[in-house]
């Protein structure tokens, strides 16, 4: 069951408000689109998901896509930003494999709401039947889960988007004397054992200041240290540093919407520009 409510437009685009009462999660979920006013019956635009959509409003998100539609290399898009829950920690993660605190043992009910309830409520609200692809994006452990879900679902999805992931997600604790990076980290452990889908590209900010930490006192940081990582694996795995990744490493970037409002123009560009 879903609603559309508060429908407002500002910089050119149709705002409106999507509930859903979900089963899955066993709560009302709220969720912002983002339409550009000019889409005409019958356009096929791209739909892009974001995690923590209730950040959305700090991030500048409608006046970021105001820039992007006014470009003319800008291809038509929709966003959906999806507000997290009081259980965002465990709904957010890696579907089947909560961390070693049990953190994110919803994420697989997260992910079936995704599916089985939010992209039917917003072919029917919005009233668009396909999509020319699928998108997903998310900030934080909401950029794990974005991660985690697209990885999960190659069929559904072309590109994602991760902002200062929380790829440490790991089974043990760091201070576990038999934890090793190589085993432990959740996130790289789930690509090594993936396949390979050539059609799948990746997005991945960090910032220099994300956070302190340094585990294995290298000078790098340990988000830093994390999500080069993971690209080294998806590398391993087939894909191309160059043509399926794209790296930004922000100077003096933080682990705060400010930082990922920064870094938000860049990934619609490398997304969803004609030229990219």
């Amino acid at each position: 069951m879903s609603d559309l409510i508060c429908l407002e437009k500002i910089h050119n685009i149709n705002i409106s408000s999507l509930e859903i009462v979900s089963s899955r999660l066993g709560r009302t979920v709220k969720a912002d689109a983002f339409v550009p006013a000019g889409l005409q019956p019958g356009d096929l635009p791209a739909l892009l998901l974001i995690n923590d959509g209730q950040d959305m409003e700090k991030l500048g998100l409608s006046s970021i896509l105001a820039d992007f539609f006014s470009a003319q290399d800008s291809r038509p898009l929709v966003c959906l930003a999806i507000h997290a829950g009081a259980d965002r920690k465990m709904e957010y993660g890696t579907a089947g494999v909560p961390d070693y605190m049990g953190r994110g043992n919803k994420a697989g009910d997260y992910t079936l709401f995704i599916f089985e309830e939010l992209l039917p409520s917003i072919r029917k609200q919005l009233g668009i039947p396909r999509f020319s692809e699928k998108l997903f994006a998310g900030f934080s452990l909401g950029g794990l889960s974005a991660m985690d879900i697209v990885w999960a679902h190659p069929h559904e999805f072309t590109r994602v988007g991760v902002f200062s992931g929380s790829l440490w997600w790991r089974t043990i604790d760091q201070d576990d004397p038999a934890y090793d990076d190589d085993k432990h980290r959740i996130m790289h452990d789930l690509v090594r054992k993936g396949n390979y889908a050539p059609w799948l590209k990746f997005f991945f900010m960090t910032g220099t200041q994300d956070e302190t930490n340094d585990r294995n006192n290298n000078g790098i940081i340990d988000s830093i240290d994390d999500t080069l990582g993971l690209m080294a694996e998806l590398e391993r795995k087939g894909y191309d540093r160059q043509h399926d990744m794209h790296y930004l490493e922000l100077a003096d970037g933080r682990h705060d919407v400010d930082t990922w409002a920064r870094a938000m123009p860049a990934f619609l560009a490398w997304a969803l520009g004609k030229g990219e």
